[in-house]
């Protein structure tokens, strides 16, 4: 069954489908570093279907250009890659783009979700906001109406249900019934489907009114494991250190060996940033906090002297330390920024979460290579949908689909 994933970012979502036999018509992406990781993603799936995943490896290891590495891979494969903006002056070209893949096949999904910052809880509360970006929503509509995909796949933030007292969430409701669609929609939380993170979205699933199809049950698998544990078998870095490829040396718990290592024996991007002095003194108050007491540091509790914000009325939890004994917050792009809201939880390291740790939080396989400079990286991780909730979307679509009970 053949899809098309808006908004694709890193491909997280496209991940899940594609582990659960859809095939990718295309993937549209406005970030040049994202559809490269897009490609790279690809050509692994290609390579290890043809079971040469030791050419994959040569480029992890830096032993084959992108370029060289690129031209393994059949054409069509890497041309669904399309790297452009979604926008009303963009959609003729996309859809041409598009018209192109399908070759005058019929399609049978649409997945994506546009950019959740106007839709955040903290954005409900700005005034002026991104008129562009809230109303994405109606250019995946025009894509539903050229296409006119059996199912779509629509995600976003919590905050979708409340922005503007709710105006934006009816307004998308109604454009997608428009172009011909019943839907629902519900509330998941990504630690019910497998990921070690406390993260909720909303999922709407529509399905073509001459349809007999429904919103799918997405059978739930509660995580077993805690963030110390999804972390145990990595290097200790300290702040600045990176091992950019590296080999296992540890053992690993049941859940990393099932779901993170994924076969290949060596594991990329575990690099940490550098904090300066006051930062880490900050950090240390903050671990020593939580690990001993369970209590988050807040602003108003630093030194006066040491606070690098002057608010003690609210947003007072800047500094936050990923729990060790549990599950992780929400992971957000705001991570590419400072780390201040990741501070990883072992006192020892002193830092804030390295790159592969956060890929592993949201769930990514170690294999998954990101393309792109570190700030970059952290983008497309936080900003990405969790492979292990995607697959598990892509499974109850699919038992749909396929009138499967």
């Amino acid at each position: 069954m053949g899809y098309i994933d808006l908004f694709a970012g890193a491909g997280g979502l496209s991940e899940g489908f594609k582990r659960e036999g859809f095939e990718p018509i295309a993937h549209i992406e406005k970030d040049h570093y994202a559809c490269q990781t897009i490609k790279t993603r690809l050509a692994y799936h290609y390579l290890n279907e043809n079971d040469r995943l030791d050419e994959y490896k040569e480029y992890l290891l830096g032993n084959t250009s992108q370029k060289d590495f690129y031209d393994l891979i059949p054409d069509q494969i890497l041309d669904t890659v399309i790297n452009e903006e979604i926008s009303e002056e963009s959609l003729e070209n996309l859809f041409e783009s598009v018209d192109e893949q399908l070759d005058g096949e019929e399609l049978d999904l649409i997945v994506g979700g546009p950019p959740c910052q106007a839709y955040s809880l903290a954005s409900a509360h700005i005034e002026d906001k991104n008129e562009d970006l809230i109303y994405l929503y109606e250019l995946y509509g025009e894509f539903l109406r050229r296409y006119e995909p059996r199912m779509f796949v629509f995600e976003n933030v919590p905050g979708l249900y409340t922005a503007d007292d709710g105006k934006y969430f009816e307004g998308l409701k109604e454009c997608f019934e428009d172009a011909g669609y019943q839907l629902d929609d519900e509330k998941l939380d990504s630690s019910n489907f497998n990921v070690p993170q406390k993260r909720k979205r909303v999922i709407i699933v529509g399905w073509h009114e001459e349809l007999d199809l429904g919103y799918p049950d997405f059978e739930e698998v509660r995580v077993d494991t805690t963030i110390n544990k999804l972390f145990k078998d990595l290097p200790s870095l300290k702040p600045g250190e990176s091992i950019n490829v590296g080999k296992y040396s540890k053992d690993a718990s049941d859940y990393v060996n099932k779901h993170i290592r994924n076969g290949i024996d060596l594991f990329t991007h575990h690099i940490a940033r550098p904090h300066n002095d006051r930062d880490l003194n900050i950090y240390e108050m903050a671990i020593e906090a939580w690990t001993e007491n369970e209590v988050r540091l807040k602003n108003s509790d630093i030194p006066e002297e040491m606070r690098t914000q002057k608010n003690t009325s609210s947003f007072l939890d800047r500094f936050k330390v990923v729990d060790g004994d549990g599950l992780s917050h929400t992971m957000i792009a705001h991570i590419a920024k400072d780390g201040h809201y990741y501070i990883h939880p072992d006192i020892n390291q002193l830092r804030s979460l390295s790159v592969r740790e956060a890929a592993r939080i949201q769930s990514f396989p170690d294999d998954y290579y990101f393309e792109g400079p570190r700030t970059s990286v952290f983008t497309q991780i936080g900003n990405a949908v969790p492979p292990l909730l995607a697959q598990s979307i892509a499974k109850g679509i699919n038992k749909e689909l396929n009138g499967i009970n």
